[in-house]
């Protein structure tokens, strides 16, 4: 059976969809939602800030799914049920043992959506959850349920891997695991000047690495985690307070001319703090203040010199962009469209204050990053097109005829990805 609710929003209120939201609490409720509808989108826990989910059609909910978590006998992989959250899957894996090897640094998107769309967290050896995938149970656009992995329907696991949900929607996953493990996180205050010199042997030296820099400070916030000894979870859910950023942030909504001054005075105040716990718990933050969000994924020998060229951008026309950029590492990939097919990459997300104007900012930004060899994360603001599609993924053309072979009247398609990829 299924219930069903009218219109949808995603996580920041800048997408929004008039289509009914239907939640299967089945399998084959899910599989006869699909098979009659003509068009439908699924969506997780509304995280994407482009409009892959917007529908005036069907979009459908796997948050009430029924489903167990399967380890397999050689506790390499599990199978999970794809709508779980992050934050439930993470916690179940724990019960028996295990972990995912990395996280980003939230934890509510759905497991289906966060592969779907490269999510990754930081570490130079590490890849984003895309590369933890082994197989996907998939209802088609016929309404049927059929299995891909790299043996069985390679190319539909090939493309389905990094899916933007393309070509069907995944109710099982079958992921990568691995040992349990606890981690320490670390939070110091460091020079700009300092951090572009040794960034690169920092995270050399950490298992995890980034930092945020506010566009008109002169420090940035380092954060490191590492593996340590076993201990009990922390008593924070956060690495940061954000009260305190908050008001700054209402301040400089009203005010937009303040917020240079707002964060030379924040940056003023001491970073300092170690959080240890199980790795599931130190991973993610609580992250309470709603934002627009453009990343961009950079050749890793790119990324400093672009974040320095687009804060000296900022600073040059007292821009008030209101958030820190961050900065990550990510390793390469072999993904069709992961923006880390190329090689590893530094990722540098930026952010506005949802109560301020973004659209300008993101724009000029996005030029800088893509004169320094950038592609965007395909669930963050971008505006590519689709010849910037083909100049910048060399796979795309097979990937579009996976896409036709799996759905050949264009079922999963929305106005957003069919300007793409139909």
């Amino acid at each position: 059976m299924a219930t069903a609710e009218a219109g949808w929003s995603n996580w920041s209120g800048s997408v929004r969809a008039p289509a009914t939201v239907a939640r299967p609490t089945d399998e084959a409720a899910l599989c006869a939602l699909v098979r009659e509808a003509a068009k439908v989108r699924a969506v997780g826990a509304g995280h994407s800030f482009m409009p892959l989910c917007q529908s005036d059609e069907l979009i459908v909910s796997l948050d009430a799914m029924a489903g167990d978590l399967s380890i397999a006998p050689d506790r390499q992989t599990a199978r999970i049920p794809a709508g779980w959250s992050i934050k439930r899957l993470t916690e179940a894996l724990w019960q028996h043992g295990l972990a995912l090897a990395n996280q980003g640094d939230v934890n509510p998107q759905a497991l289906a959506g966060a592969m779907a769309t490269g999510t990754h967290g930081t570490g130079v050896d590490l890849g984003s959850l895309s590369t933890f995938a082994r197989g996907f149970r998939l209802i088609g656009a016929d309404g049927a349920a059929r299995w891909c992995d790299a043996q069985e329907n390679p190319d539909l696991f090939a493309a389905q891997r990094l899916s933007l949900g393309l070509f069907g929607i995944a109710t099982e996953i079958e992921v990568a695991v691995v040992p349990a493990f606890h981690l320490v996180e670390r939070i110091e205050k460091r020079r700009w000047d300092e951090i572009r010199e040794s960034y690169d042997e920092l995270a050399e030296q950490h298992r995890h690495i980034e930092f945020w820099i506010f566009p008109h400070a002169e420090h940035v916030i380092l954060k490191t985690l590492t593996p340590c000894d076993p201990c009990d979870p922390p008593r924070s859910t956060s690495d940061v307070d954000e009260n305190a950023f908050r008001r700054a942030l209402d301040i400089a909504a009203f005010a937009p001319f303040l917020t240079p001054l707002l964060q030379r005075a924040m940056m003023k105040t001491r970073f300092d703090g170690e959080r240890r716990g199980p790795a599931h718990s130190i991973f993610p933050s609580d992250r309470t203040i709603r934002f627009e969000e453009m990343e961009y994924e950079l050749p890793r020998a790119a990324g400093l010199a672009a974040l320095d060229a687009v804060i000296g951008w900022i600073r040059a026309g007292r821009l008030p962009v209101s958030f820190p950029f961050e900065y990550r590492t990510v390793a390469a990939d072999d993904i069709w469209m992961s923006p880390m097919n190329a090689g590893p990459v530094a990722a540098i997300s930026m952010h506005q204050y949802a109560k301020m104007p973004w659209a300008d900012h993101f724009a000029g930004a996005e030029a800088i990053f893509r004169a320094h060899g950038g592609r965007p994360h395909w669930a963050k603001r971008h505006t590519l097109t689709r010849a910037d599609v083909d100049a910048l993924y060399p796979m795309a053309e097979r990937y579009r005829a996976v896409r036709r072979a799996a759905d050949p009247h264009g079922k999963f398609l929305n106005p957003h990805l069919e300007a793409l990829f139909s």
